[in-house]
């Protein structure tokens, strides 16, 4: 591994970046990602989880100041980081940077979001503060690719601590010393096992929100002088060491800074299309096509094609994956989604839906679904998959996706992704709530974020409340 240090080059950027300095594309997009969480968030509070960790989290902390997205519920600042994060991440169909394979803005946001109501920012700060912590957690986590995924590791929760420590650090006026130190101090916080890929368990919905929680805190003790460590990602127990191992052999740190204000990794961030992970889109997308005038009756086995370094996540063990134990488990499940989308002619949350897992033809499909290593995969600059699917006639269809619908040469439109925050605001929210929060969340910059805040987080429609 490279000996330079990444972590003044990151301070340099976040306290010295402006709105002004940043191109109004990256802006405009910037402020769709966010949108983006946003409806996601709204979304998750119809889920039990949500509700879950609310009683749990207002038990141990009590009422805030900081708005929950979508319920009726404020939480003091690292409380209520904790909760957005969830939200923004709960259904997996959040933000994907592909070549750090990281969520950042479900960690980021919330983070930047219970800083800034926290001090009174503008949200011109805010918008800033997010956009410099999601280029660093997307170059962090560049650095090591899929990596931290091989170690067993979610990039998710380890490396979002440093940029929601950097993101909270620019709302608190942090000096570069002071963000160096903040960084420091997120390495003794980083965490997130992918354990959770065994069972189907919530974990990995609390991953962003403790990370964000934890980036909070970081910035917090280093803005009192509290001091950090000051070789985190590069010193022989920093990060990429003590997480990688032997793994870390020949990391080029320089990616965490290269290019940094001039190439933004923010604009090469993509929109999932699907709610599920986005290592098992091309596979949905080549299900799609290739369903057309094929009854599931008439095939014989499919194979997945999928890059090596994928299938522990989405196609092992390969029992659990063609017979999901639930909607977390069928996320991670190239079987399952493949039989779904193919049975259904899509892939929304309501294949995650109970009835839909259980769905005996969906199941039966699923288990002829196997997989194999896609010798020509470019992961991760792209999430390829192809489909193989031997029909009982003797006939063999194949179709391939070699670039993911959503990566940044084949990117959603700010009018799709508008398009999709209706479609998950409208599970939570009327058409007049979720369209004043689309105006509020599209013109950030341009308000205070205590305004910004009476309308993202308005009290969600239930069988209780109405908007």
């Amino acid at each position: 591994m490279s000996a330079v240090e990444p972590a003044l080059g990151l301070a340099k950027l976040t306290a010295g970046l402006r709105i002004g300095d940043i191109p109004a594309m990256v802006r405009e997009r910037a402020a769709h990602h966010v949108l983006d969480a946003v409806g996601i968030a709204h979304a998750s509070t119809k889920y039990d989880f949500a509700h879950r960790t609310l009683t749990a989290l207002q038990g141990l902390g009590g009422a805030g100041a900081v708005p929950v997205f979508g319920m009726p519920a404020r939480l003091p600042p690292r409380d209520a980081a904790i909760m957005n994060g969830l939200l923004c991440h709960g259904l997996d169909f959040d933000d994907t940077h592909l070549g750090g394979v990281i969520h950042p803005t479900a960690a980021v946001f919330p983070a930047a979001f219970a800083a800034a109501m926290h001090v009174g920012a503008s949200g011109e700060e805010l918008l800033t503060a997010y956009i410099a912590g999601v280029e660093a957690a997307t170059r962090i986590a560049s650095v090591a690719g899929g990596l931290f995924h091989a170690a067993g590791f979610h990039p998710t929760g380890v490396v979002n601590a440093f940029a929601a420590a950097l993101a909270a650090g620019r709302v608190f006026g942090l000096t570069e010393r002071e963000l160096v130190h903040a960084q420091g101090i997120a390495l003794a916080t980083a965490s997130g096992s992918l354990e959770f890929l065994e069972d189907g368990a919530w974990n990995k919905r609390l991953h962003p929100g403790w990370a964000a929680q934890a980036g909070i805190t970081a910035a917090s003790l280093a803005r009192q002088g509290f001091i950090g460590a000051t070789r985190p990602y590069s010193g022989r127990f920093g990060f990429y060491n003590a997480y990688l191992a032997a793994r870390a052999e020949g990391l080029d740190l320089n990616r965490a800074t290269a290019g940094l204000g001039v190439v933004w990794e923010l604009a090469a961030t993509s929109i999932k299309p699907f709610p599920a992970c986005h290592f098992t889109h091309a596979a949905i997308d080549a299900a799609l096509v290739l369903r057309n005038g094929v009854a599931a009756g008439d095939i014989e086995s499919i194979t997945a094609l999928v890059p090596e370094q994928v299938i522990p996540v989405v196609c092992e063990p390969q029992s659990n994956k063609q017979r999901p134990a639930n909607a977390y488990d069928a996320q991670f499940s190239v079987p399952y989604l493949v039989a779904a989308a193919w049975m259904r002619g899509r892939l929304t949350l309501a294949e995650l839906e109970p009835e839909t897992l259980a769905d005996p033809d969906i199941l039966a499909l699923a288990a002829r679904v196997g997989y194999a290593i896609d010798p020509d995969s470019p992961f991760p600059r792209t999430y390829s998959g192809e489909l193989v699917v031997r029909l009982r006639d003797g006939r063999t269809l194949r179709h391939r996706e070699e670039i993911n619908r959503g990566a940044p040469d084949r990117p959603l439109s700010n009018a799709d992704i508008v398009a999709k925050y209706r479609g998950n605001a409208a599970v939570a929210l009327s058409p007049g709530a979720a369209d004043r929060i689309e105006q509020a969340v599209l013109s950030l910059a341009s308000h205070p974020v205590a305004a910004l805040a009476d309308a993202i987080a308005p009290r969600p429609v239930s069988s209780r409340t109405v908007v």
